[in-house]
């Protein structure tokens, strides 16, 4: 079944949407969760509550690419999970180091959480991103937004992790470069 038909069964608001979502892209949903939650039940939970969540989003929400708004739904539902967790400074999991890669570039002082300028920011990050070469983009993205380590990278490219390491470094520059002449940092 197309992206495209499972969307129309949420508009028309049968259940079998739901049932087609978790079959196609159930498992991928979960990694993300699990990548950021590191945990498999937790993991479990947030793509329960991704399902309810698009349930109630689609109609109106007709997202250009199903993939892509699943997976940011659930991403951001586990972050949101995490944060719950972690609310007393505790911290762990990819998403903290993969933070932490990245706070040079972007930093922020609750000015940057504001969804105005956070919008805009992720606008030009992504224009950022366009003019990355293919796999520098692949590897940016892999890393810092599905939270793969490093030796995941290395092994789904076929380069070293100290290649990664040093891929991921001159792509932060440049970021941050990008950024100070676009007047964000």
């Amino acid at each position: 079944m197309s992206d495209r038909e499972i969307i129309a069964l949420f508009q028309k608001r049968d259940e079998e949407a739901i049932a087609a979502c978790k079959r196609r892209y159930g498992a991928l949903c979960e990694e993300t969760a699990r990548r950021i939650l590191g945990d498999r039940l937790d993991a479990e939970e947030c793509v329960n509550d991704t399902w309810l969540k698009v349930w109630n989003a689609i109609p109106p929400a007709e997202p250009a690419s199903l993939r892509g708004y699943l997976v940011t739904v659930t991403r951001n539902l586990a972050i949101n999970r995490l944060r719950e967790k972690t609310s007393a400074g505790r911290g762990g999991g990819e998403l903290i180091v993969a933070l932490d890669e990245l706070s040079d570039c972007i930093a922020g002082d609750g000015d940057v959480e504001r969804e105005y300028l956070a919008r805009e920011l992720g606008e030009a990050v992504d224009r950022f991103l366009q003019g990355l070469s293919r796999r520098d983009c692949d590897l940016f993205l892999g890393r810092y937004y599905f939270l793969c380590t490093t030796s995941e990278l290395g092994s789904r490219y076929g380069i070293s992790e100290a290649h990664v390491r040093a891929a991921l470094s001159r792509v932060r520059r440049k970021l941050k470069r990008y950024l100070e002449k676009q007047g964000y940092l």
